[in-house]
Formats: structure tokens, sequence, C-alpha cells
């Protein structure tokens, strides 16, 4: 196992972001590989999912792309599990919930999910596939790496609306 800590960038995520994040990022172990549950999106979805796929960056807050297994068009990592994303996955029953706390981050709006004893899960809203973004405890309040995601999700997953 690795450990790492390490202090963030800040980025404007917009007014509702201020709410939910705070500043600072802590630490975290991670293991050599990171493995992740592939969706199974309909067709439509899956193939918005494979043209983000190639839109990813090749590092996000830092740490390169190292995609989880099994290997898939539907799902990608950086930093060993650090950041997992997934696309394609079913829309969050917490989508339901009229108290869901939400982010903006670039034009793209991610809706929050407090996971138990790890990091947040965010959620896209209002895309006709939603795309799936899993940090670590690290990111318990920084939720900066969702600006890496913006420019490809909005380029390859059309607005629902």
């Amino acid at each position: 196992m690795t450990s790492s800590c390490r202090r963030l960038p800040h980025v404007l995520l917009g007014p509702s972001a201020a709410l939910v994040l705070m500043a600072a990022a802590g630490c975290t172990s991670t293991g050599p590989s990171a493995s992740v549950t592939v969706p199974a999106p309909s067709s439509e979805a899956a193939a918005y999912c494979r043209a983000l796929h190639k839109e990813l960056p090749s590092s996000v807050a830092g740490l390169e792309r190292s995609d989880p297994a099994p290997r898939s068009d539907l799902t990608a990592g950086w930093g060993d599990g650090a950041i997992v994303l997934r696309c394609g996955v079913p829309r969050p029953a917490k989508m339901d919930d009229a108290q869901a706390k939400a982010a903006e981050a670039d034009g793209v709006n991610w809706m929050l999910e407090q996971r138990e004893d790890d990091g947040p899960r965010f959620t896209t809203t209002l895309r006709k596939a939603y795309v799936e973004v899993t940090l670590s405890a690290a990111y318990a309040h920084d939720a900066t790496p969702l600006a890496a995601f913006a420019s490809a999700v909005k380029k390859t997953v059309p607005s629902s609306l």
C-alpha cells in the first residue's frame, strides 16, 4: 500500500459548491490497482460514454491516469483509485431527494453523495448519460477534480434538457 497526502489548489465551482465543499485535502491509502464494477447502460448512453472515454484527460489533480480493472470504455481512473469515473451508471435514487446537495464545475452540474467511510461521489445531472466520479477520502472537502472533466462531459454527453 502507498500513502499519499497532498494539498490541492482550489477552483471556483459556483455558489452551491461553496456550501458543500471546504478547503483542505487529507490523506489516503490506496492499493496498487483499483477495481470497479463496469456499468451496463443503454446502447445510446454507451455511445456517449465511449466518446467521453476518448476525451478524458491523462492527468487529474496531478495524478496520472491509471484505469481500473477490468478495462472498459465505461470506466477510467487516476492515481490508482484516488479518482474513479464510471459512465452510464443508473440514475441515483438520491436525485429524487429535494434536499440533495449539488455542485457546478465549469458548466456541468453534479449531485453530491457523501459516502460513509470514504470520499464523496458525484453524479452528473441533466445529461443523457449519468457520469459518476468517486473521490478518495483525500478529497473529502475538495471537488476541484470535477473541473478536469467538464470540457469532456460537455463535448460528448448532451444535456437532457
